[in-house]
């Protein structure tokens, strides 16, 4: 049997916080809320209708530090448009951390924020994974 990819796990210093932000800001819904037996709260997210193919797994009590400069890892989350990555540019304020830019295939026009541990979301329109794959 292949391995099937099913979830990332990551700690976060407020669970309450992390899921507020990637419920609002991605789209995602918490499909399970659990207290762990070594005392942390869990939370599994999912988009919507999804929750059986991939999830993100947020465990509380971490100390994550945040990014630092030059280093690009992330989670990315495609859009509908570009005015869409425009607008949660724009929505995300001081949680800004890479302003809307278009770059050469596949990589498409894009923005990312900065989750509350300060990990980097990037939004994009135009990616071979996700709408305007086409474009």
């Amino acid at each position: 049997m292949r391995p099937a990819f099913t979830h990332i796990a990551l700690h976060v210093a407020d669970l309450d916080r992390s899921i507020r932000f990637y419920e609002d800001f991605c789209g995602l819904e918490t499909v399970h809320l659990r207290d762990d037996p070594e005392g942390a709260k869990v939370a599994w997210l999912a988009e919507p209708g999804k929750g059986d193919q991939l999830v993100i797994v947020l465990i509380d009590k971490g100390n994550p530090l945040p990014q630092p400069d030059g280093d690009f890892s992330h989670l990315g989350f495609a859009l509908e448009s570009r005015d869409a990555v425009d607008a949660l540019a724009a929505r995300g304020g001081e949680l800004l951390a890479w302003p809307p830019r278009q770059a050469p295939y596949p990589v498409g026009y894009y923005c990312a924020l900065k989750d509350p541990d300060g990990r980097f979301i990037e939004f994009s329109y135009g990616q071979p994974l996700g709408p305007g794959a086409e474009t």
